[in-house]
């Protein structure tokens, strides 16, 4: 009975991609191949960058290393006729199109975010004939590398796939996919930051959105303020020097990733107390909850100019640092009983004039000129367009996050949009409250945010035809005052992959039918036993019997 229930969980699975995201458009057979030792990748490409090259040697130490078995039972034993008769794939060739520019992957990451050029053309043979792989940027010749990445499995001791002919042709639905990580709550190394990074590029992310800093600590070195770090971080040791910043940007444009880097302002500052007590309303005021919605309590004040001064440098200090083209400026949760209890921002409002809305504008416009001269687009979260009487920059883009709801009304306003909801993306929620002395509370985003309800997020929901272009794509969110080194990993992965899917694939799969968590979680499977064997720390979804058992623990199998 045990054989006959292996081959047939074998034929249910032997023509499913192990892929993900899906690419949008694939056929595949059902024709083994399998690898030699001495596998060839041909680099096709004009005085070829140096990240490309080692793209490479990335592929070839996975295709070695990855040692992943089938997910079926016997985990690959019914594989193994079929794998001595399979033939050899010797060679895959990597080329751009005619006319393409050469430039690093790196080069390619950090480009306007409406113009990277991520998509290819994968062809794999089922004779062994040479497999190829074209795109018209490095860019998307890495993603196809990725792509070649996951097709492979191991048993005893070869390496093979089991979908061939292959032919894909891919880019992606939406040129944001992103996954924001908060270092200010707890202070994570740079190896975890690194870590997840490879992560993100084998799923295909693409923006980092770094939130770097909080009221809870300051861990930014800038050397213009060194005081901000100096004072402001949990320790000496707990900080990211410019040094650490340098090599976390320049790992992540390898794999393909841009940075966004996030100084949340005017709010979540208290932090900047520590080195500039005047510049912080409502330090360590008591009861916090009256002045802020975490503690410890404490904004600064942007009515006073010395302040305005102040975050204008900070500003184009760090924004100078970092070659992507996007950076926050925050602006979420700003606290008004702190500045209508604060003397000096009511008597800096009474010596102007100005009322606190007029206030905030002059502030903002003066932090994102900053920004803008730096070539830098000004990233803002959802308040400061739905809450705030603020002008801003007609290309600002606007982080979705209180609520899927509210992306109808930033799309009115004709802002781009990120999409971020809580309702779907906060990875933090379901962990029971934070804040102490509350024994019947739950955490305020509860429930915990599953990979299959991420999955079901719709980015244009609500949206008019002619609001759909603003929609740039979306990204997952760790929130970290209950996540540390010790937990990343499985409270992120594999679930982050779940919008990764959502925003490269867009709504339809290859075959043309709505995306679904039926017919994904097999290859959500696949992808996380695949990033457990590449030393990250993935939690596991079903129980083994059942990842064995493609479907057996649906609902209504």
């Amino acid at each position: 009975m045990l054989a006959v229930l292996g081959i047939l969980s074998l034929a249910a699975v032997r023509t499913t991609a192990s892929l993900w995201p899906i690419p949008r458009s694939m056929q595949s057979g059902s024709t083994f191949l399998k690898l030699p030792s001495q596998f060839n990748v041909t680099v096709s490409v004009p005085s070829p960058p140096a990240d490309l090259l080692d793209a490479v040697k990335e592929l070839n130490w996975y295709l070695a290393n990855d040692q992943l078995q089938r997910l079926v039972v016997g985990r690959g034993a019914y594989d193994a006729q079929d794998i001595e008769s399979a033939p050899t794939l010797t060679s895959l060739m990597l080329s751009l199109e005619d006319g393409a520019e050469v430039n690093s992957i790196s080069a390619e990451a950090v480009k306007a975010i409406d113009i990277r050029s991520e998509g290819y053309q994968l062809d794999i043979p089922a004779d062994g004939s040479t497999a190829t792989l074209v795109a018209n940027s490095t860019l998307g010749l890495y993603r196809g590398l990725t792509t070649f990445s996951q097709f492979w499995y191991e048993y005893a001791g070869q390496v093979y796939m089991t979908s061939a002919p292959i032919s894909i042709q891919d880019s992606p639905a939406y040129p944001y996919r992103g996954f924001m990580l908060d270092t200010a709550r707890h202070y994570f190394p740079t190896t975890d930051i690194i870590r997840t990074l490879d992560a993100m590029s084998w799923v295909k992310l693409n923006m980092f959105h770094w939130h770097i800093t909080d009221s809870q600590s300051f861990p930014l070195y800038v050397a213009e303020f060194p005081e901000l770090a100096q004072q402001g971080a949990y320790s000496s040791e707990d900080v990211y020097t410019p040094q650490d910043i340098q090599d976390i940007i320049t790992y992540a444009n390898q794999k393909g990733i841009d940075v966004m880097l996030e100084i949340d302002t005017p709010g979540h500052t208290t932090s900047i107390a520590a080195s500039h007590p005047e510049y912080v309303a409502c330090n360590q005021a008591s009861p916090w909850a009256t002045y802020a919605n975490e503690p410890p309590a404490g904004q600064l004040r942007f009515t006073d100019p010395a302040v305005v001064n102040f975050t204008t440098q900070l500003f184009g200090a760090v924004a100078k640092t970092v070659p992507g083209t996007l950076f926050s400026s925050g602006g979420d949760e700003l606290n008004i009983p702190c500045y209508r209890d604060d003397n000096r921002t009511q008597g800096e409002l009474n010596s102007t004039g100005l009322t606190l809305e007029e206030a905030l504008s002059n502030f903002t416009q003066s932090t994102h000129a900053a920004l803008i001269a730096e070539g830098k687009t000004p990233v803002v979260w959802e308040e400061m367009v739905l809450d705030h009487n603020v002008t801003l920059s007609n290309d600002t883009i606007v982080l979705v996050w209180i609520s899927s709801a509210n992306a109808a009304a930033v799309a009115a306003k004709n802002y781009r949009i990120v999409q971020a909801p809580s309702d779907y993306f906060y990875l933090d929620c379901g962990a029971s409250e934070w804040i102490g002395d509350t024994p019947e509370a739950t955490s305020w985003c509860d429930p915990f945010k599953t990979w299959q309800k991420s999955y079901t997020f719709d980015p244009l929901a609500n949206m008019t035809d002619s609001q759909k272009s603003l929609v740039l794509g979306g990204e997952q969110l760790l929130w970290t005052e209950q996540s540390s080194p010790t937990n990343l990993d499985p409270i992120v992965w594999p679930r982050a992959a779940s919008s990764a899917e959502v925003f490269w694939t867009g709504a339809t799969g290859p075959d043309g039918a709505r995306l679904n968590v039926t017919e994904a979680l097999p290859r959500l499977h696949d992808l996380r036993f695949r990033m457990v064997q590449r030393g990250v720390g993935a939690i596991a979804l079903q129980p083994l019997w059942c990842a064995l058992r493609p479907h057996a623990c649906d609902i209504n199998s």
